[in-house]
């Protein structure tokens, strides 16, 4: 028998296979990816650096949405509120693998080039060095948990009655369609202003 015009598994299939697991399911396993690609499991190692490796694919791959061509715009609030959006955007689409990629260190080269991207821009602006690290964590914290919050269902709060938190009641009828793109617009002004102030320092 000839080889199959199509490879039975590569990297592209197996972070594909991960996501999808993921996005089901909230987690994966090199055994699933392999049942699922209908192949042995030893046949996925000889593509990835075990689970490690199929992390960084995942966040090439989930990362490859962000478009990074904001952060060349001026000036530097402008590129840093237009990064966070697409970042938002792009994790939103996919907020199961967001706890796995917090708690993994990043690695993947594209990735890296991104944030070298972002120091660079907050360098050029004027910040100080040992405040350019606190700055892109605090607006990925930001980003992260708005991006969560998309995914959660829209009403967040089960009140039995309005009579027992009527004020929560209220303020709960007051929000409107719109919840979390409100609230990610409230903490992205602030997180700016915050930003400028210490730039200007």
């Amino acid at each position: 028998m000839g080889r199959p015009r199509t490879p039975l598994l590569d990297r592209e299939r197996i972070a594909t296979t991960a996501l999808e697991l993921i996005d089901e399911r909230g987690e994966f396993s090199v055994p699933q990816i392999a049942k699922r690609l209908g192949v042995q499991t030893g046949s996925v190692y000889h593509h990835v650096d075990g689970r490690d490796g199929i992390v960084e694919l995942l966040r090439e791959r989930v990362a490859s949405a962000i478009d990074t061509g904001t952060l060349s715009l001026t000036p530097w609030d402008t590129a840093l509120a237009a990064w966070a959006r697409s970042y938002r955007a792009a994790f939103a689409a996919h907020p199961k693998v967001i706890p796995l990629l917090t708690t993994s260190p990043v690695r993947a080269p594209r990735v890296l080039e991104q944030y070298e991207r972002a120091v660079t821009l907050l360098l050029n602006a004027g910040f100080a060095l040992p405040d350019v690290m606190p700055v892109i964590i605090a607006l990925e914290n930001l980003v992260l948990g708005s991006a969560l919050d998309l995914a959660a269902p829209e009403t967040m709060w089960e009140l039995p009655d309005d009579t027992t938190t009527p004020r929560l009641a209220a303020a709960l009828d007051a929000v409107g369609a719109g919840r979390a793109d409100r609230a990610f617009d409230l903490a992205l002004e602030g997180f700016l202003a915050h930003a400028r102030a210490l730039q200007a320092a």
